[in-house]
């Protein structure tokens, strides 16, 4: 979550006999998900940030940010109370997003993996070795297989990266970028064992809200062919294009 971003929807006149969509949204995910949501800074504030905005500038929506834990965006998407967010089918079992929502097109990949200690990544190269295990976790992210075993909370990437570091946990599940970067900036040699999950971000929105779902596709659509997404990827990462990503 990762995530989370969302949305509330509500109707509010623009003009006399005409309404206007209005979608609330939170950027949050963690207060560490970088590269995609970055807190500390409003000029580069990260790949989603700056992205999903554009994506809704090409539809008759207005947008109204809020910031909410991930726990709280997930209970209030799940009531309704928002009405979608940034997710990845990965995340979810059987990659099912549940019968209250529809999906966009992909945006662009991402993609998670069991991270350790430099030096322990060959005893957790095969995913099943997380059964059973104490494992670290995002609090409020979604993990597919979290039956599967303990997890141990923490409230971020990069105090994830730090408990590794001191031994509270011998492994964690995080993106690959976000891992990276906070063990780059935080100087903890790591290493990405495991896969453990590997998608793409879409736009999950609440079933009632699906008559807006082709305007989001064709913009989604524009801003990739116009290079806007590659863009945004190479700004943050200094990484493939998009449709590379997206072949894998």
């Amino acid at each position: 979550m990762r995530i989370s971003l969302a949305f509330i929807s509500c109707l509010m006149l623009a003009a006399p006999l005409r309404a206007e969509t209005v979608l609330s949204y939170d950027v949050n995910g963690s207060s560490s998900w970088y590269p995609y949501f970055i807190p500390e800074t409003t000029k580069d504030p990260g790949i989603l940030a700056e992205l999903v905005p554009q994506i809704f500038a090409l539809t008759p929506v207005r947008l109204d940010a809020k910031h909410y834990p991930p726990k709280r965006t997930n209970q209030a998407l799940a009531t309704g109370g928002l009405d979608f967010d940034v997710v990845s089918p990965s995340w979810f079992e059987g990659g099912d997003l549940g019968d209250a929502f529809v999906q966009s097109q992909p945006i662009f990949a991402i993609k998670e993996h069991v991270v350790v200690l430099a030096g322990n990544q060959e005893q957790w190269m095969d995913i099943n070795t997380i059964r059973g295990q104490e494992i670290g976790t995002v609090r409020g992210y979604l993990y597919h297989d979290d039956s599967e075993y303990t997890r141990i909370d923490f409230k971020s990437e990069r105090e994830l990266i730090i408990a590794l570091q001191k031994g509270r946990i011998q492994a964690a599940i995080a993106g690959d970028l976000t891992a990276l970067y906070w063990a780059k900036e935080l100087e903890v040699p790591i290493a990405l064992a495991a896969v453990h999950s590997d998608g793409v971000l879409v736009i999950r929105m609440r079933k009632e809200h699906q008559a807006l779902l082709g305007q989001i596709n064709d913009a989604i659509s524009q801003l990739r062919s116009q290079g806007v997404i590659d863009a945004l990827l190479a700004k943050y990462t200094s990484g493939q294009s998009v449709a590379s990503r997206l072949s894998k």
